[in-house]
């Protein structure tokens, strides 16, 4: 079903592909994509909290000094950083969904590789490639999700794909509870969760084989007509349905439409559009997410991102991304090592975390009937708030009750925060460089990740667990001022 608008002399050609996705319905396709892409971020989740959980285990196990214990909480987050670089410059070249089972099929390999650790060596250098491996997952997924859900709906589906995400952080939790102590097969509990991780991840990659392709990126690239071909099956499964698009009323503006514009009205010159499509002011021609792209003639850089335009929006994504980890990973991280500061031993802090770890996906799913209906940089500051206000808690819980609700509140708080992150920093781009700049974005945050343990266990080894959420707090306050202020407003507002 192609979709068109009555006029006065008959019918209009089909409106763009991006107008036709924002139109949709939630269909079951829509929700099957996002249930596929949730899972696959259920192992991001898990993988990036399984060293931080068994960290004081494998000190033990391996005899680790103050050194190799930061190396091996940070070598994964390197590991991101690069995934984060690469995949997300394959997902705008070669596509999204390439880019996915790439990604998935490099981390499954990687942390099986790392079960098999005999020495600290080898652990650090598979976690750091199984790092690279699932690095880019939340920007694609984030990508993805952005590409293919319509404007009005795009904010619930996504916290709805990091709900089920998040139940990956208490899963880890539980599962070294239940596993440390034991050798199941005579092998030690902790190397069968890396190998939890990889089996998992392999499934979830059979999954992502059935996945569509994004059908922005196709319009974007040249493609149009199997964009075309995707987006009619999935009006047609709407009309299927009893939906009836009707006339299509007049879109609000695009972002590439709200660009600042140079003196006589034409448009900055980022993201090459005026080396790919000409300058659409100039010469009359509109663009749109259809106009086809010559495959190869042009890959985003820095320059682009950074040009007249963007160049604001990219440095408060940037900013944002360096500082949000300190409060996310900051305590995610290093809960296990704040509750053995305490005078707690391994098992009891493990318990502890695993029942603060709850409070993941329960946050993120009290974010589900808001974040569509609160302008997301309120949210991201209010949320932020929460949090300082429950880590300073926690900081100062002195019995093993309050320890585990300040943990859960924290936690909460945390992915209230983190799921409206994901929507904001989702809607920031234009198709075309979407994985590329939203990949460099994330990046920064998993090398300030990386950087965490040898900036903030100093502090908490030093000064306590007070001045360690002192200085989160610091940075979650910097976050807020700089998002209200300089931030976008996004919400509802069409990607093209």
């Amino acid at each position: 079903m192609s979709q068109t608008t009555a006029a006065a002399g008959g019918l209009t050609a089909p409106a763009p592909i991006g107008a036709r996705l924002d139109r949709m319905p939630i269909t079951p396709l829509h929700r099957g994509l996002t249930a596929v892409i949730g899972v696959g971020l259920f192992f991001d989740t898990f993988e990036n909290n399984l060293s931080g959980t068994i960290g004081k285990v494998l000190q033990s196990d391996f005899a680790f000094g103050a050194t190799s214990l930061k190396l091996v909480l940070a070598a994964a987050f390197l590991g991101q950083f690069t995934g984060s670089l690469t995949l997300g410059r394959i997902a705008d070249r070669f596509g999204r969904r390439r880019a996915f089972l790439i990604n998935l099929a490099v981390y499954s390999v990687c942390s099986l590789l790392g079960a098999c650790a005999p020495n600290a060596a080898w652990l650090i250098v598979t976690r750091f490639l199984a790092g690279a491996g699932i690095g880019a997952e939340q920007a694609l997924s984030d990508c993805y999700l952005a590409d293919v859900l319509p404007a009005g709906k795009r904010g619930r589906f996504i916290a709805w794909a990091y709900t089920l995400a998040f139940c990956g952080v208490p899963a880890v939790g539980f599962a070294a509870l239940w596993l440390v102590p034991l050798a199941p097969l005579g092998v030690a509990g902790w190397r069968w969760l890396f190998v939890l991780g990889a089996l998992g991840s392999a499934v979830v990659w059979f999954l992502r084989r059935g996945l569509i392709e994004s059908p922005r990126w196709l319009a974007a690239n040249g493609r149009a007509a199997e964009a075309e071909r995707l987006v009619s099956r999935m009006e047609a499964e709407a009309a299927g349905r009893g939906f009836s698009f009707g006339v299509r009323p007049k879109e609000p503006r695009s972002a590439v439409e709200r660009l600042p514009r140079r003196r006589g009205g034409s448009l900055p010159r980022v993201l090459g559009f005026a080396r790919t499509w000409g300058d659409p002011h100039r010469d009359g021609s509109r663009m749109s997410d259809t106009a086809p792209r010559p495959f190869g003639a042009w890959q985003p850089g820095v320059r682009d991102i950074l040009g007249p335009g963007l160049r604001r929006r990219t440095l408060v994504l940037w900013l944002f991304c360096v500082l949000s980890v300190v409060g996310y990973y900051g305590f995610g991280t290093l809960a296990p090592q704040i509750v053995a500061a305490k005078g707690y031993g391994i098992v009891a802090g493990l318990g502890f975390t695993a029942l603060s770890f709850l409070g993941y996906p329960v946050g993120s799913a009290l974010a589900l009937p808001v974040v569509d209906r609160v302008e997301r940089r309120s949210l991201i500051a209010l949320s932020s708030a929460a949090m300082v206000a429950a880590g300073l808690g926690f900081a100062y819980a002195d019995s093993a009750a309050l320890i585990v609700i300040c943990g859960f509140a924290y936690t909460l708080c945390s992915n209230v925060f983190s799921s409206v992150s994901h929507v904001y920093l989702s809607e920031q781009y234009p198709t075309a460089i979407r994985a590329t700049a939203s990949g460099a974005a994330y990046s920064l945050s998993k090398l300030s990740a990386a950087a965490l343990p040898f900036v903030l266990l100093p502090v908490l080894d030093a000064h306590g667990a007070g001045a360690l959420f002192a200085v989160i707090a610091a940075a979650m306050a910097v976050l807020a001022l700089t998002v209200l202020t300089l931030g976008e407003r996004t919400t509802g507002t069409p990607l093209d």
